[in-house]
C-alpha cells in the first residue's frame, strides 16, 4: 500500500511540473507577432555599419530637384529644359516633346537598354 500511494505521489507530482514546449518565432515574416517588426528593424538599423554613398547631400524633394537640373539639365546648355525633338550625348538619347500631360522626356540608355521617363507637368 505504501508502495502504490509513492508511486501515485510521484506520478502526480512529476505530471504537475512537466509541461510542453512550444516554440513561437520572433519575426513575423516566419509566423512571428507581427508588432516585433518595429523592434527588429529598429534593431537591424542601429547595427548597419554600412552607408549609402549615394544619398550623401541627397534631401528630399529638393535635393532631387537639384540632382535632376545637374545632371539633366545641365547638359542642354543656359536652356531652362531641352530642346523639343531627338539628341544623343555620350551613351544617352533624348526625346522630347509635349502632350496632354505636360513635357515629356523619355531618357534611353543606348549601351543597357535602360529607359526612363520624366514627365514635366503643364503649370
Amino acid at each position: 500500500m505504501k508502495k502504490l500511494l509513492f508511486l501515485l505521489f510521484i506520478g502526480i507530482s512529476s505530471y504537475g511540473f512537466g509541461q510542453q514546449l512550444v516554440y513561437t518565432p520572433k519575426n513575423p515574416a516566419f509566423g512571428g507577432d507581427p508588432f516585433n517588426y518595429t523592434w527588429l528593424l529598429n534593431s537591424a538599423n542601429a547595427q548597419n555599419q554600412f552607408e549609402d554613398s549615394q544619398l550623401e547631400g541627397f534631401e528630399g524633394l529638393e535635393g532631387f530637384d537639384s540632382l535632376l537640373n545637374n545632371q539633366l539639365f545641365g547638359q542642354f546648355g543656359d536652356q531652362e529644359l531641352p530642346p523639343e525633338g531627338t539628341s544623343r550625348d555620350g551613351n544617352l538619347e533624348y526625346e522630347v516633346f509635349e502632350s496632354t500631360e505636360g513635357l515629356v522626356i523619355n531618357i534611353l540608355d543606348i549601351t543597357t537598354g535602360e529607359q526612363t521617363q520624366i514627365i514635366v507637368p503643364n503649370n
